[in-house]
C-alpha cells in the first residue's frame, strides 16, 4: 500500500536563508522538502499543491514590487492559500508577506533591529508553539515592520517592534524573528549581510561570539516550536 508523505515546500529569497534547524524535524517526520527561489521558480503553482508551505526570510520589502515584481504574485498565491486555511509558516520576509496577503500593511520600521534577544511572549504566545521559545533569545534581522492584519491573534513582541509574531487558528503562524537559525551555518549569515551590517555600524565579531553562545539553545527551542505546531496541524486535519 503506497502512502503518500506530505508535501513541504520552503519558499526562498536569498540562498543561505534556508529552512535551517527546521528541515530536520520534517525529514524526521517522513515529509519531502522542496526548495524553490522565488524570483525564479513558479512559486504560485507550488502554494497551492503543498500540504505545508514555508516562506523565508530576505532583505526586500514586501512594498518593493516596483523593483520586483515576483513580489505581487506571491502575495497573490499566499492570499489564496491561506483564505483556505491551508497550513503556512512565515519567517521573517515571510511573515510580511503573510501580512500583506491578509489585508495587513507592511513598511519600513523606525529602525533597523538585528541581533539577539528574547521574545515577549503574551498570553496567546504562552498558550501557542512558541511557548517554547520563552525565556531564549532568537536572531531578529529585519528593518520592516506589519500592522495585524484582520482576525490575527498577535502572539509577540520585542522592545522594539510592537508586532513579532501573530497566527490565525492552528494552520497560520507568521514570525518576524528567526527561530531556524543554526550557529553551524551562522557565517554565511554575517558574510551576505556584510554591506548591511557595516551600514548598520554593527559588530561582526560580537555577533559571530553572540551565535556561537545563543545558537545552539535556540535550535532546541524552535524545533520545539515546529514539533508543536505539526502536532497542532495533525489534530486539526484528522477526521
Amino acid at each position: 500500500m503506497n502512502t503518500k508523505r506530505p508535501q513541504v515546500v520552503a519558499i526562498q529569497h536569498l540562498a543561505f536563508e534556508d529552512l535551517g534547524s527546521f528541515e530536520a524535524v520534517f525529514q524526521d517526520r517522513g515529509m519531502d522538502v522542496t526548495h524553490l527561489q522565488a524570483g525564479v521558480d513558479d512559486v504560485g503553482q507550488a502554494l497551492q499543491e503543498a500540504d505545508i508551505a514555508v516562506v523565508l526570510g530576505g532583505p526586500i520589502g514586501v512594498y518593493e514590487t516596483e523593483a520586483y515584481p515576483f513580489l505581487a504574485a506571491e502575495v497573490s498565491a499566499l492570499r489564496q492559500r491561506m483564505q483556505a486555511r491551508r497550513p503556512t509558516l512565515g519567517i521573517c520576509l515571510g511573515s510580511q508577506l503573510m501580512a500583506q496577503a491578509l489585508g495587513g500593511r507592511v513598511y519600513p520600521g523606525p529602525q533597523k533591529e538585528i541581533g539577539w534577544g528574547e521574545l515577549v511572549l503574551y498570553e496567546a504566545g504562552q498558550a501557542s508553539p512558541l511557548r517554547h521559545l520563552r525565556g531564549t533569545s532568537v536572531l531578529h534581522w529585519h528593518g520592516d515592520t506589519f500592522d495585524l492584519p484582520p482576525e490575527a491573534e498577535l502572539l509577540a513582541s520585542s522592545p522594539l517592534y510592537p508586532h513579532q509574531a501573530f497566527r490565525i487558528g492552528p494552520t497560520l503562524l507568521a514570525l518576524q524573528c528567526h527561530p531556524e537559525a543554526q550557529a553551524r551555518t551562522f557565517e554565511r549569515w554575517l558574510i551576505g549581510h556584510a554591506a548591511e551590517l557595516a551600514a548598520a555600524r554593527l559588530d561582526v565579531p560580537t555577533l559571530r561570539a553572540q551565535a556561537q553562545r545563543l545558537a545552539p539553545p535556540l535550535e532546541r527551542a524552535g524545533q520545539a516550536m515546529l514539533a508543536q505546531w505539526l502536532d497542532d496541524l495533525k489534530r486539526e486535519m484528522t477526521p
